[in-house]
């Protein structure tokens, strides 16, 4: 599709009036490829195709989308037509006059780096890998439910402009998961090996198993239910915390992610996906945590899951940071979004992160690679300092307020500390804070071999509704004084 969209497009555009003072194009296409094999039987493999092209024109001070997978001169033609007439209907009704929004101008490529593509492997090797690490994992008799998969996704996309502006990028995603159920003497648990919704994904081929450790994991996961079937709950009180990789994740993701989204703070998303509790007027003064917390936008970061050279506005993308020694610099905004915060009066700045879920979406601002920077302290470090605490791997459930304010979080796996040494396992760990002040207590900050790559195939916000991939990286951190509860008294 992509090879003569490009003329095909132009050619289309030239039946725009003179009155249009910007158009762009934006096309994508994906394969997918999800194969699983469950309690040792492989199901049915699921293989799709979906590509199409997004409009948008501006004429006037209104701007109009329209999406077709009808790439033809005639279907481009039609779909210019519907993007003219929605951005005259739209002209002088708008929040924002779209004359004044920045254009790109810098053109360039991506790729991402693959060293074994998915697709040079057979279908029935990829079969054995999974038939061989679910076996693995059902190894007693107590593991009552073993899960395997592998979802691979090749990814590329074409964007150009009436100003000449053009950048085409490709990406390969990955994402190997295994969820074991164990059950014994009425109690059942859930372990899986990055999160029951995909933790660890990236991108590259199958050289991300290895990363992730994925052929030796199936053992290691079951082993860990069964610990959890044995064990008594998680204590509850006022105690340190210390999450790991793959909880950290999903804290960045809530708590610091969703509430820096420019859009959700200027109002854009208060019907559906809530609001912020961070207002315009925060930005280079606000301590949003201790002084060890340092977060950066990163899409440069090779491997990271939401990595790119231009958003999908077309603006060049680079690595900026949120927040410095704990205060709060910079939203993530795209360059629309900065620019109707400065018509407010507030210039805030931004990243280049406005994003689409796909060729039928229009972009808005989207969390992209978001990550808290290693610092300086090893894990048994860490664990040496915490007098009673507990440890908690791999989010399982959470709730948090329409501002993204106050949350309670709960993990698959959780260890007690006591005296500086690694205690009993317990199960059900579950901790509450409030964003705002939960980030000031963070007491220690894992140093590089503590830190992991990660992300999510499923981060939902928008209307029509948006599910987009994002990569969150992140070491071991302690957190002091955090009410932590389970089952036990």
């Amino acid at each position: 599709m992509l090879d003569t969209l490009e003329s095909t497009a132009r050619r289309a555009s030239a039946g725009l009036p003179s009155s249009v003072s910007h158009w762009a194009v934006r096309a994508v296409s994906e394969v997918s490829e999800q194969l699983a094999v469950r309690q040792g039987v492989a199901e049915a493999p699921r293989r799709s195709r979906d590509e199409g092209v997004m409009l948008t024109v501006v004429d006037g001070s209104g701007m109009g989308y329209a999406a077709t997978s009808d790439t033809s001169q005639t279907g481009l033609r039609d779909a210019f037509a519907k993007a003219h007439a929605l951005a005259r209907a739209s002209a002088g009704k708008t929040v924002f006059d779209y004359a004044q929004a920045p254009r790109p101008v810098a053109s360039g490529a991506y790729a991402s780096r693959v060293e074994r593509p998915v697709a040079s492997a057979a279908l029935a090797d990829k079969l054995a890998l999974l038939a061989r690490v679910n076996q693995a994992s059902r190894f007693d008799a107590r593991v009552v439910d073993a899960l395997t998969a592998l979802w691979s996704v090749d990814a590329e996309q074409l964007f150009f402009t009436s100003e000449g502006m053009r950048a085409e990028q490709r990406w390969a995603f990955l994402t190997p998961s295994i969820q074991v159920t164990a059950r014994d003497n009425g109690v059942t648990q859930v372990r899986s090996s990055a999160g029951q919704y995909n933790g660890f994904c990236q991108q590259g081929g199958l050289e991300v198993l290895e990363r992730a450790r994925f052929e030796a994991d199936g053992e290691r996961v079951a082993r860990e239910a069964l610990e959890l079937v044995v064990a008594g709950h998680c204590p509850s009180g006022r105690m340190d915390l210390v999450l790991m990789p793959d909880q950290m994740m999903l804290q960045i993701h809530e708590s610091i992610g969703h509430p820096l989204e420019l859009d959700r703070i200027l109002g854009d998303e208060r019907n559906f996906a809530g609001t912020s509790f961070v207002t315009l007027d925060m930005f280079g003064s606000y301590q949003y945590g201790s002084e060890l917390l340092n977060v950066s936008f990163d899409p440069t970061r090779e491997h990271e899951f939401a990595g790119f050279a231009f958003d999908d506005e077309g603006t060049p993308a680079e690595r900026r940071m949120l927040i410095e020694r704990g205060r709060l610099m910079h939203p993530l905004g795209g360059s629309l979004s900065q620019a109707r915060a400065r018509a407010a009066g507030h210039d805030v700045g931004g990243v280049a992160t406005t994003r689409a879920a796909s060729w039928n979406r229009a972009p808005i601002d989207r969390m992209s690679n978001l990550n808290v920077e290693p610092g300086d302290t090893s894990l048994a470090d860490i664990i040496a300092s915490i007098e009673l605490g507990v440890v908690m791997h791999t989010n399982c459930s959470w709730s948090i307020d329409d501002s993204r304010n106050k949350f309670q979080f709960g993990c698959e796996y959780g260890r007690v500390v006591r005296d500086g040494r690694l205690a009993e396992v317990v199960r059900n760990p579950n901790y509450r804070g409030i964003s705002a002040t939960f980030w000031r207590s963070l007491a220690m900050v894992g140093d590089a071999s503590t830190a992991e790559v990660m992300g999510t195939p499923f981060c939902g916000k928008g209307e029509p509704s948006q599910v987009i991939r994002v990569g969150h990286a992140a070491p071991v951190c302690k957190f002091s004084s955090v009410d932590v509860f389970g089952g036990a008294a």
